[in-house]
């Protein structure tokens, strides 16, 4: 099953066997004796080529779980005698500002140096859906004020209204003015995550209850690029107030009615492995932070 998973993954016998640490013909006729076992292809393959079939994407569906389910037998074994002791498997979004995500694991792995801690990135819907999966253990999330957490365990971190980035060439918006509105935002091109996920809903349902259109000219993955946009002059954008104070020639402008971002830790709600209940154990708990009340430049 870890060869099929790995093939499936790499979507090559060569990479797959060196992640499995085996040579390719051992990988190669076990996955042979597996189809043979089954009754059909798990895999079409060319000398340049592996893909996986219906039949294939069906058995490593289930040969995933099977697998997280002897991980988590090994690691409740070791911890019924008071080892914490497997693997960890946490998503990170770009944009975590409640807490710092390298102090909190360095601290995690200087206390359990047995558990081997992996890290991926993407968005807080894909997170969602991957730890209801039991493909990730624990997720931190940044979602729109109202919009909760569903099919998973979580805490909330933090709580902040977001803030007005723009380029130090137009400042020109905030004169004389210590706060904005969004409707005096409306009109400018806007600099954002892409539709439809969660690190842009928060600004999409504020403009929706308020009855305001925008457009967004820009669509980025990341918050560095989305600031050095604004820099340049090429748009304005709405971002947590600690994302506002790191970016460089930029103009920090509260919004009075500006959207509001929470952020979650979030963990499976069924049966949460003993290393991800120490994680979620081990995580600050902060105050919400509040933005600052008057325009700062960067």
């Amino acid at each position: 099953m870890r060869y099929a998973v790995a093939i499936a993954e790499e979507q090559s016998f060569t990479r797959a066997a060196e992640r499995c640490f085996v040579v390719q013909s051992a990988l190669s006729r076990q996955i042979k004796s597996l189809e043979s076992e089954l009754g059909v292809r798990l895999f079409a393959r060319t000398s340049r080529k592996v893909e996986v079939t219906p039949a294939g994407e069906a058995f490593v569906k289930q040969a995933r779980l099977c697998l997280h389910a002897a991980e988590r037998a090994k690691v409740a074994a070791a911890a019924a005698h008071g080892e914490i002791r497997g693997s960890l498997t946490i998503g990170v979004i770009p944009t975590v500002t409640a807490v710092d995500v390298a102090v909190v694991l360095g601290a995690f792995r200087r206390s359990y140096p047995e558990v081997g801690i992996h890290v991926r990135t993407g968005g807080s819907d894909e997170f969602l859906r991957r730890i209801a999966a039991g493909e990730l253990d624990v997720g931190f999330l940044g979602l729109a004020e109202g919009v909760t957490p569903r099919g998973v365990q979580a805490r909330e971190l933090s709580r902040e209204r977001l803030v007005a980035v723009l380029s130090n060439d137009g400042r020109e918006l905030a004169r004389g003015r210590r706060r904005l509105r969004l409707e005096d935002l409306a009109g400018e091109p806007f600099v954002d995550f892409p539709e439809g996920s969660s690190g842009r809903e928060q600004s999409d349902l504020a403009f929706d209850r308020a009855g305001l259109r925008r457009e967004v000219s820009f669509e980025v993955n990341t918050a560095d690029l989305l600031t050095g946009l604004v820099r340049q002059g090429l748009g304005v954008a709405l971002v947590a107030p600690s994302v506002a104070r790191e970016a460089p020639g930029c103009v920090c402008i509260p919004v009075s009615d500006g959207p509001v971002r929470v952020e979650y830790l979030a963990w499976d709600s069924f049966n949460p492995s003993p290393v991800a209940q120490v994680f979620v154990d081990s995580v600050p708990v902060l105050q919400p932070r509040s933005p600052s009340l008057t325009a700062t430049t960067m």
